[in-house]
């Protein structure tokens, strides 16, 4: 095995392609000292992997071998969430950025340094990354399970590839190219940063930097950035490990820098650094803006054409892009124009296929000229995307506040009375069916007792329907993540399943929506009415608190198909159906 002198002197030697360059000429490369650039010439010379000239022996070549990059790995599987508004339309590593395809320029430069076998992990919109297979001569695999864990699983869909091997991220940029046909040990590339950070801190140990140490967050610190390289011998301790931990339901949101840190002791890995600026990631636009101020101008974004149009600005006005918790069914952003803060809501996948989008339009103009949401602005009502005024220094509505629940309740009468008739029905009936349709296919109404919630729910559905109610315009998504209260004001917003309906249906899903006893949810039926219900009143409404509520539970089985799962509301669902549908049942005297 070859010292790090050893290695760096012949590596050097490597590079010059036959020429037998000066002492000076090494130790100026290598940062090695004169003296030690000397003594480990002589030792190269004795044992017969360098010449007399000082030029690289066939048996110094052969001496490189075990430190020779046998491929790379370049992650894209990820949804580079923060890159907000870029990473909703396509992956991050597909955009240009001064004048080049980040995960292309990489691809070039691995080649460029004698890399010829690579290997890139898609996930996310995986297909806009197929033609680099012909363009680029690289191999893809696809990371199925990108979507629900961080990016060791893309290490585990190639865990036999690793070896000698570059681990890389489609979306990083190299002002100058870091990959090396040889590389002597295992590493990861760090910069500098002064002052306070939230990277990751490394620790290290001695002149050759040995990791023992990683922190999330510090000051004046070296920090992770960039690529990293395994060696054969990091690399098989490695995916030993990550077999060990990957079935742990801890690990499922781990980067695989964290799997490394939780395992230092086994896995030895120096800091390779850099200097500032030979490095970029962008974890924003405001970030790449930096980098490339034309940037912003030139990418291809159909949702910056939108803000622009609608706000009648260029896109060089648009600043401070924060991406928002995303929702249940959207994913959303802050941003700034001339001093205004706005919000853009971007549709989930296959919300198409359960929102009608005219119809929220409709509603929401109606809405915003009762002064029920006046942070309305625009919304496409074919695509679904909206823009909306931003309200800061809002609190949540509490279901247990009086006053907010009777300010709710007022609000939503006003909506009722209003007298405006929409075209769009939503009929409630008729979109839990298409969702039990959408779920069949998938198999998710198999469960034991499904059978039992949908009989009731199609037993009080007649019930409700019987009593021949004329439908109101209603918001039909009326819990409190849609409240945005300021003060004395208070907002409804997010009229995706507006329409008309029984007033019933917005009473229904605030009380399912809360953890409300059936006392509770008595109060706010008052509330609504501003006096005790009538008999009739109360079986109606009760009635269709469980017909809502299975309309709820079904959506959440649909959208847990779907990969995207809405936690504890699954359950709430399931629980109401069976409270209220058993109390509407024993009114009209009949057995649950």
């Amino acid at each position: 095995m070859l010292t790090q002198a050893q290695f760096d002197v012949l590596h050097y030697l490597a590079r010059a392609e036959g020429k037998a360059p000066s002492q000076r000429d090494i130790a100026e490369a290598t940062g090695l000292s004169l003296g030690t650039v000397n003594a480990t010439g002589k030792e190269l010379r004795l044992a017969g992997l360098v010449d007399e000239a000082g030029a690289l022996t066939p048996a110094g070549l052969t001496s490189l071998a075990p430190y020779k990059v046998e491929n790379a790995i370049i992650m894209a599987a990820g949804t580079s969430s923060r890159f907000v508004p870029i990473s909703y339309e396509r992956p991050k590593g597909t955009v240009a950025v001064k004048g080049e395809v980040l995960i292309e320029r990489q691809i070039r430069q691995l080649q460029e340094a004698g890399i010829e076998n690579i290997t890139v992990v898609v996930g996310y919109r995986k297909e806009e990354f197929f033609y680099l297979g012909d363009a680029f001569d690289v191999e893809l695999v696809v990371n199925n399970d990108y979507a629900e864990r961080n990016n060791h699983s893309s290490l585990w869909a190639v865990r036999e590839r690793l070896g000698n091997t570059y681990i890389c991220s489609s979306d990083n940029y190299f002002a100058e190219n870091p990959f090396e046909r040889y590389v002597y040990r295992a590493y990861y590339a760090a910069e500098y940063v002064a002052g306070p950070t939230e990277e990751w801190c490394l620790a290290t140990r001695g002149k050759e930097r040995l990791i023992t140490g990683v922190t999330i967050g510090g000051a004046d610190s070296w920090v992770m950035l960039g690529h990293a390289y395994f060696d054969r011998a990091f690399s098989a301790r490695f995916v030993e490990i990550l077999a060990q931990v990957y079935d742990d339901p801890a690990t499922q949101g781990k980067l695989w820098e964290q799997i490394y840190a939780d395992h230092l002791g086994e896995l030895k890995m120096v800091m390779r650094p850099y200097p500032a600026g030979a490095i970029w990631e962008f974890d924003s636009l405001d970030q790449v803006r930096a980098f490339d101020p034309h940037f912003i101008v030139n990418v291809n974004s159909s949702i910056l054409d939108n803000i622009c149009r609608v706000l009648e600005c260029a896109r060089d006005d648009v600043h401070d892009i924060i991406p928002i918790k995303q929702g249940l069914t959207n994913f959303s952003f802050r941003f700034k124009v001339a001093g205004d803060e706005y919000v853009y809501r971007h549709p989930g996948e296959g919300t198409e296929k359960i929102i009608n989008r005219a119809s929220e339009t409709f509603t929401q103009r109606v809405a915003a000229d009762l002064g029920i949401d006046r942070t309305y602005i625009y919304e496409n009502e074919r695509l679904g995307w909206k823009i909306s005024r931003y309200i800061p220094d809002c609190v949540s509505l509490d279901y247990h506040n009086p006053a907010h629940v009777r300010q709710a309740m007022r609000l939503i009468r006003r909506l009722h009375e209003c007298g405006v008739a929409s075209e769009f029905i939503f009929d409630l009936h008729e979109d839990t069916l298409k969702q039990i349709a959408l779920l069949s296919e998938g198999h998710r109404t198999s469960f034991p007792d499904f059978e039992e919630l949908f009989q009731m729910a199609e037993r009080l559905n007649e019930v409700v329907k019987a009593d021949g109610l004329a439908p109101v315009l209603s918001h039909n998504d009326f819990y409190d993540a849609n409240f945005l209260i300021r003060g004395d004001e208070m907002y409804l917003i997010d009229w995706e399943y507006s329409g008309m309906s029984d007033y019933a249906s917005d009473l229904a899903v605030f009380i399912c929506c809360s953890d409300y006893t059936y006392e509770d949810a008595m109060e706010v039926l008052e509330a609504y009415f501003e006096r005790p219900l009538t008999p009739s009143e109360l079986r109606h409404c009760v009635a269709y608190l469980s017909v809502v509520s299975f309309h709820w539970f079904v959506w959440a089985l649909y959208r847990d198909m779907c990969g995207d799962p809405v936690g504890e509301y699954l359950y709430l669902y399931y629980k109401y159906t069976k409270l209220y549908g058993r109390a509407a049942l024993a009114m009209i005297g009949e057995d649950a």
